[in-house]
């Protein structure tokens, strides 16, 4: 579905470093006009530790400028498919934690009503409780994690909403089935033995990065696919996942990390599935002034938008 309003300016026409700073250099547009939104959520309302994830929507805008049209190896060009546009920034209030989480479900309801599928820049990983309860409205999900963490934790400080928790409260509320979860990459000491005894109860599959060196990116994927099926299934990727030498721009980063050339084999490797939305959060940029980081999210966030592209493009092509 090309449709030449929702195109990046054309670097020949206008210089990469000139210009509004939007998500690929896309115009700003509404929900309604598109079929992929690009959303940022800069809050880190929920962090316990090192702050600054709340400035990675605008880093990652910047670095985003070196997008190009065409996926080197796949050929798609997911502007050419859907309609994709930059939708701004989710409303928060960076003095209350729980009117944030309020706001950012009900932008997430109304990009849900609009028929967008959103791609979503954070912001701590606490935001994704509320994007799964602004968007899902009809049981719940599966879901594909790729995190050094399995942010499945109870409470910290006696607080049960921060980046350690979503996916604990998610699996609570209904809005992600268990049994239909899988997390990779997960490594690094925990505080407490008992951390993981809430996943491994619910029968959330574990994927530590020692099993992954050992069976690798293809098989390890092909684990994930078999487990979320052909159903709905939403994406989060946390960018710790990443060994802190290539991305050190993050809240708590963890060394023994994946490539970033791995996490592109395994991004292009959810291609069929159906896609119910994506995150890709913490990204700090105040802890990589280079912006390495977040021109890495950007990239990262350009294969994730092929893959989507391609899946919902295959859905309006019905025999």
């Amino acid at each position: 579905m090309s449709d030449k309003r929702f195109q990046p300016l054309d670097s020949a026409a206008v210089p990469r470093f000139a210009g509004l700073p939007t998500f690929m250099r896309l115009p700003v547009a509404s929900p309604e006009e598109v079929d992929v939104a690009l959303v940022g959520v800069p809050f880190d309302g929920g962090t316990t530790n090192r702050p600054g994830p709340r400035h990675g929507p605008r880093e990652v805008r910047n670095q985003s400028s070196l997008v190009r049209r065409v996926h080197h190896a796949t050929g798609i060009c997911p502007f050419d498919l859907v309609r994709v546009g930059d939708c701004g920034d989710a409303p928060v209030n960076p003095l209350d934690l729980m009117e944030s989480i309020d706001l950012i479900s009900g932008y997430f309801a109304g990009v849900r009503r609009a028929g967008a599928v959103p791609l979503t820049v954070g912001g701590d990983h606490l935001i994704t409780l509320p994007v799964l309860r602004g968007l899902i409205d009809q049981g719940p999900v599966g879901l594909i994690h790729f995190d050094a963490h399995s942010d499945t934790y109870d409470s910290f400080f006696g607080n049960r909403y921060n980046h350690g928790t979503p996916f604990r409260r998610a699996v609570e509320e209904g809005l992600l089935d268990p049994k239909r979860m899988v997390q990779i990459g997960l490594r690094g000491a925990i505080s407490d033995a008992a951390n993981y005894d809430f996943a491994k109860a619910n029968g959330i599959r574990l994927i530590f990065i020692e099993e992954f060196d050992e069976r690798g990116p293809k098989e390890v994927m092909a684990e994930a696919r078999a487990i979320v099926g052909d159903r709905p299934t939403y994406v989060s990727f946390d960018i710790d996942i990443l060994d802190p030498s290539i991305a050190p721009g993050t809240g708590t980063p963890e060394i023994g990390g994946i490539t970033s050339r791995e996490a592109q084999t395994m991004i292009r490797l959810l291609r069929g599935l159906d896609i119910a939305g994506v995150d890709l959060v913490e990204v700090s940029p105040p802890f990589d002034p280079s912006g390495a980081t977040a021109l890495t999210a950007a990239t990262l966030m350009f294969e994730l938008l092929c893959v989507m592209a391609e899946g919902m493009s295959r859905k309006t092509v019905q025999p």
